[in-house]
């Protein structure tokens, strides 16, 4: 490598070749691909008018492509992150300044852990951080912030004196399980009970179930599908963050990545919930229905996720953000983490004392909720 190293800003994913980004990027997990950020892109999902403007930041190697690649995106509000920072936006905009735009680095709307360095020459994570640090400081931006950061990468962000942010997730972890029998031998009697009762009642009536993957699913799944995502959206975040093309772009260029469950009364699609398959992790994503069915959410996202999992020798399925009703379905509390650069001292000082309090909160909470999860004891 050149002893000055650079970094240039592109705008959009597809402004670099597929088989480029998929070099940097590994082919492990499916929110980091090509594909999934031009799915974002092109659909107008993650585009400026949405408070989403790409700047992803590429530093290229001594053979002219890409050796290093961090996904970021110019922000003018923070909805569709997940790691909440709307406090800070307004403790800096009571002190006289403006927090927006910020720099976040992370795959749009997706809660879901992953390298935030992307990285075929492993020796040019200091400098991508760098360019982000100059980025900022260039533009007077507040903030940069990398969210849902690898455990792996983290020590990277640290060594750079970006600020560390725990927080916490429900993931289902696989222990060798052969079959979801052998899964729930490992909880208490009680609450082997209450899921084999929520398994049958979610399943009568009726209902059927099916498991969608490749040229399976359809156009017309992914209408119903699109029907149920607004419903949803509408309810957590007012509006849906992802457009209806983006759903037919997932189909078109991931769709050996996706595995949609579907429950039907009749031929009649009633529910659906979409994930996305890792080399050795299951990522739960949307949930929706037109029929309010006891214990069937528990069923086509908690429980199908987990038997596919076991089937398919995953190692985990990580179902999403938030939701403490994942604990006694047999998903263990387990830390996430993310990394703030603050430029200001003044406010860097401020964060850091909060970021100290909290951690302590969200470690001795891990513990607490890990100790009432439904595991056997002994």
């Amino acid at each position: 490598m050149a002893e000055t190293v650079t970094a240039r800003i592109v705008s959009h994913a597809r402004e670099i070749a597929a088989d480029d980004w998929n070099a940097c990027a590994g082919s492990g997990n499916p929110f980091l691909q090509h594909a999934f950020f031009t799915c974002l892109e092109d659909s107008g999902s993650a585009v400026g008018g949405t408070g989403w403007q790409p700047v992803h930041l590429v530093i290229d190697g001594d053979d002219g492509k890409p050796a290093a690649i961090m996904p970021n995106y110019l922000k003018s509000h923070s909805q569709g992150e997940y790691v909440f920072d709307h406090g800070w936006a307004d403790a800096w905009a009571r002190a006289g300044g403006r927090y927006y735009p910020k720099l976040q680095s992370c795959v749009p709307f997706t809660p879901a852990t992953g390298e935030r360095l992307l990285l075929r020459d492993q020796s040019l994570g200091v400098a991508l951080l760098g360019a982000a640090e100059a980025l900022t400081v260039q533009n007077k931006l507040s903030s940069a912030h990398a969210t849902f950061i690898v455990p792996d990468q983290v020590p990277l962000f640290e060594a750079a004196g970006w600020l560390v942010r725990i927080d916490q997730q429900f993931h289902w972890v696989n222990e060798g399980y052969a079959t979801f029998d052998d899964f729930l031998t490992a909880l208490s009697s009680r609450k082997r009970k209450a899921i084999r009762k929520e398994r049958e009642g979610a399943l009568s009536d009726g209902i059927t179930v099916e498991l969608l993957t490749g040229a399976a699913i359809t156009e017309e799944h992914w209408d119903a599908f699109w029907h149920f995502y607004q419903d949803t959206g509408s309810r957590k975040w007012g509006r849906p963050y992802l457009t209806r093309k983006f759903f037919t772009l997932l189909g078109e260029r991931m769709a050996d990545r996706v595995l949609l469950a579907v429950a039907r009364r009749g031929p009649l699609i009633i529910a659906g919930a979409l994930n996305l398959i890792g080399d050795d992790c299951l990522y739960g994503r949307y949930w929706g229905c037109s029929e309010d069915v006891p214990f069937l959410h528990f069923e086509l996202c908690y429980y199908q996720a987990i038997d596919w999992a076991i089937a398919n020798g995953r190692a985990r399925v990580e179902a999403g953000a938030q939701g403490s009703h994942k604990l006694a379905r047999g998903y263990r509390p387990t830390p996430t983490y993310s990394a703030h650069f603050i430029p200001d001292k003044g406010f860097r000082r401020a964060v850091a004392d909060f970021l100290a309090a909290e951690r302590e909160a969200v470690v001795e909470g891990i513990e607490m909720l890990d100790e009432e999860g439904p595991f056997r004891k002994g």
